[in-house]
């Protein structure tokens, strides 16, 4: 596969979580939050993109987020479980997306706000119809997800490359 063509990000936040008494790395779904990630799940799958590979923070809530979300996927992408993406600022996201070999063309990765939607809004220096619009106006719910789409080697992803193709979240 050549570096110039396109390549897609998707950037999704785990769905509600619980607040049992665990540390917050441990939290578990609520209840909602594991009907929005199976919901998600069929949303991710309908966009017909083809994911060579998921990041997912090793957070409970991710992890569990991923488990359903992916049961409704035609065909499971190679899944790493990454510790960097817990707590990652966009800056750390962006380092860890930039280690993506380049024989992946479609990268889902699962993490935790502010990060995830920091990084949508800075990746996206432009954007399809009404998408940051619809991205703007919600503040990044939980289980929601931004579709990237960037040409270029994964080294050279930063600030400004991304066009917001397009973002779900279970309000729509």
């Amino acid at each position: 596969m050549s570096v110039a063509e396109p390549r897609k990000i998707v950037l999704f936040r785990h769905a509600k979580a619980d607040w049992p008494q665990v540390s917050d790395h441990e939290r578990p779904l609520a209840e909602r939050g594991r009907k929005d990630a199976a919901v998600a799940g069929l949303k991710l799958a309908d966009t017909g993109i083809p994911f060579d590979l998921a990041l997912c923070s090793t957070a409970t809530r991710t992890r569990e987020t991923w488990k359903l979300a992916v049961q409704e996927f035609p065909q499971r992408p190679k899944t790493v479980y990454e510790e960097r993406l817990y707590e990652a600022s966009p800056g750390e996201l962006i380092a860890v997306l930039n280690e993506t070999p380049d024989d992946m063309r479609n990268v889902l990765l699962i993490g935790h706000n502010p990060g995830v939607q920091g990084l949508a809004d800075i990746l996206a220096g432009q954007s399809e119809g009404d998408a940051r619009e619809r991205m703007s106006s919600r503040d990044f719910p939980t289980a929601a997800f931004a579709v990237l789409g960037f040409s270029g080697s994964w080294k050279t992803l930063e600030p400004g490359l991304g066009t917001l193709l397009d973002y779900w979240a279970p309000t729509e």
